[in-house]
């Protein structure tokens, strides 16, 4: 029976101050190790020691998983990044206050964009600093699958991408797999797993640093899920 653990990472820098951080590439908060390190507890006390472990290409999650590793004296399972499982780029959003972003566009368009699942925010312009390009991390991608904006939707489809060309193979052999990842990423994995409709997933809230484990029968279905706090 494979097992999923899906773990926010804990409080980033930008979280704290309240800014929009989509794929701008911040670290974790003096309490953002903290939960790195709870989680990790909360994993090694009911035993779920992950054969391999996937984080995105950005530092938040690569850092919590690597805390949660270390405290539970599991480093030297392989850890494999992907962008595929950064966070949802926020577009010109990105690195702004959320209540200024609010305030400006109004409470009605600024949760369609924020909770709904089809609305993106406003795209970067032509010769932003922040267009993923300029990162060199991102520079042997091809220019065409680097976002300038994505909705909820934009951000499931490269992440259920990967999560069946590369995770599920792991899950058909009995594997537990630790996912190291980010609030919307990790929301459309969910909204997959549980056959959530675009309307649910409204509701749904990915806590930091809480690990959420998934068991799947041979098909792949899910049969149970469980908070771990």
């Amino acid at each position: 029976m494979g097992k999923l653990v899906l773990l926010r990472h804990g409080q980033s820098i930008y979280n704290k101050e309240n800014l929009f951080t989509g794929w701008t590439d911040v670290d974790l908060s003096e309490e953002g190790r903290e939960e790195a390190q709870k989680a990790g507890k909360i994993l090694y006390k009911n035993s779920l020691f992950p054969d391999i472990c996937f984080t995105s290409w950005l530092k938040r999650a690569i850092h919590t998983a690597q805390i949660a590793l270390r405290e539970m004296v599991w480093e030297h399972t392989d850890c494999i990044k992907s962008w595929k499982l950064n966070e949802r780029h926020y577009g010109a959003w990105q690195q702004h206050n959320k209540d200024a972003i609010r305030k400006e566009v109004g409470e009605k368009a600024f949760l369609a964009v924020r909770r709904g699942y089809a609305t993106p925010p406003p795209p970067l312009q032509p010769g932003d600093p922040r267009l993923p390009h300029n990162d060199p991390k991102y520079a042997a991608l091809d220019r065409s699958l680097l976002p300038r904006s994505e909705s909820l939707r934009d951000t499931q489809i490269r992440t259920l991408n990967y999560f069946h060309e590369a995770i599920v193979p792991w899950l058909a052999k009995d594997a537990t797999v630790l996912v190291s990842a980010h609030g919307n990423s990790l929301r459309a994995l969910v909204m997959a797993i549980e056959k959530l409709t675009p309307q649910e997933i409204v509701n749904v809230e990915i806590p930091t640093g809480v690990p959420i484990v998934y068991r799947f029968d041979a098909m792949i279905e899910m049969i149970e899920k469980e908070m771990l706090r």
